[in-house]
């Protein structure tokens, strides 16, 4: 089953603005990834200092660069194309701010944590664009930023890939059994399973073993799927419990 569904802009943060796919008042979350913000963030706004606990973050960037800071003692700066990743555990207290003269864009994942791991160490992971596995192939690239060979470490099985697609090149994703999840035009316009995809479009999948995708015009999607927890999820501002 496919289910199309698309992102509400809203603001975030210190004048950051976000297209939000979740959580927004009509649709939570969709276990288990309980935050999904496509973010652009203009020099002198950003994220200060602020809590976390109960679930792990990625932030992947497309172009612009963020600086990471948190009560870890972890300071790095990833530059487009490079990710970071947090384990908020039991709590951890971080900031996120540009160090660009031109905006910053990316998308920010939240994964659940199961309950038994709510209470674990908190920690944090970057990995740089050339750390990534590539894959070209005609008419497009498939970029692996969790999964097979990458070196970005959840404790939530996921996969999770950057695509990008030349106008009429094809894609086919085969979803690895048991996984749910969702499939997001960051850019670009596409045809997934009969309809028409723009920007800030996303499917969302349940139970599909394969889902064709094919660019109308030149397109960059990011595709996300995971083991659900099949728990309760338990989440208000910064936390999830």
């Amino acid at each position: 089953m496919i289910i199309k569904r698309r992102a509400m802009e809203t603001h975030e943060g210190e004048g950051v603005i976000v297209k939000r796919l979740m959580p927004i008042p009509q649709f939570r979350n969709y276990d288990p990834f309980v935050l999904w913000d496509d973010f652009t963030i203009k020099p002198g706004n950003g994220f200060p200092d602020h809590p976390h606990r109960g679930f792990e973050a990625i932030t992947y960037l497309f172009n612009g660069s963020i600086r990471h800071e948190d009560n870890l003692g972890n300071a790095s700066t990833v530059h487009g194309g490079g990710a970071q990743r947090f384990t908020a555990g039991r709590g951890i207290v971080h900031s996120e701010m540009p160090n660009e003269k031109n905006p910053t864009r990316g998308i920010q994942l939240w994964i659940n944590l199961p309950q038994r791991l709510k209470k674990i160490k908190p920690g944090y992971q970057q990995v740089n664009h050339d750390e990534f596995p590539i894959n070209d192939f005609d008419g497009g690239q498939v970029k692996t930023i969790v999964g097979q060979d990458s070196p970005l470490e959840i404790k939530t099985p996921i996969v999770y890939l950057e695509l990008k697609l030349n106008a009429a090149a094809s894609h086919n994703e085969t979803i690895t059994k048991g996984m749910r999840g969702l499939i997001y035009m960051v850019d670009g316009e596409t045809d997934i399973d009969g309809q028409i995809y723009e920007t800030a479009d996303t499917a969302f999948f349940d139970d599909e073993s394969k889902i064709k995708i094919t660019a109308q015009k030149e397109s960059r999607l990011m595709i996300c799927y995971g083991s659900p927890h099949g728990e309760p999820i338990i989440q208000y501002g910064p936390y999830v419990d």
